[in-house]
């Protein structure tokens, strides 16, 4: 039986890297990334004022909100017409706080 394939207790850091898989998916485009550090600036901001910050096109920042929503990184509330965008990280944060915690506790950062 090679590492890899060995009880689920040796290897929960290789679990909770494919819990956090799809986040990092969301996370890996530079254009997501400032998203991300808008909304983390602003409690909600709507595609406009996202794009008065990121020299993008709205329907482009609108597809990169449709890809941060659906790795679940981002809620969308609807206020009048306008759909709003705030970050939901909470999950994110608790499982990356997990992982760190198992990999020390698995012995490899020393």
């Amino acid at each position: 039986m090679n590492e890899l394939t060995e009880g689920p207790e040796e290897h929960s850091a290789l679990k909770t890297f494919q819990q956090l898989s799809p986040y990092f998916q969301g996370l890996g485009d530079p254009i997501r990334q400032q998203i991300i550090v808008l909304l983390i600036e602003n409690e909600s901001l709507n595609v406009t004022m996202i794009a008065e910050s990121i020299p993008m096109s709205r329907p482009n920042i609108s597809h990169h909100l449709k890809i941060l929503k659906q790795a679940g990184l981002v809620q969308v509330q609807k206020k009048g017409t306008e759909m709003f965008y705030r970050l939901e990280i909470n999950d994110v944060i608790a499982l990356m706080k997990q992982l760190i915690k198992l990999i020390e506790e698995e012995g490899c950062l020393k």
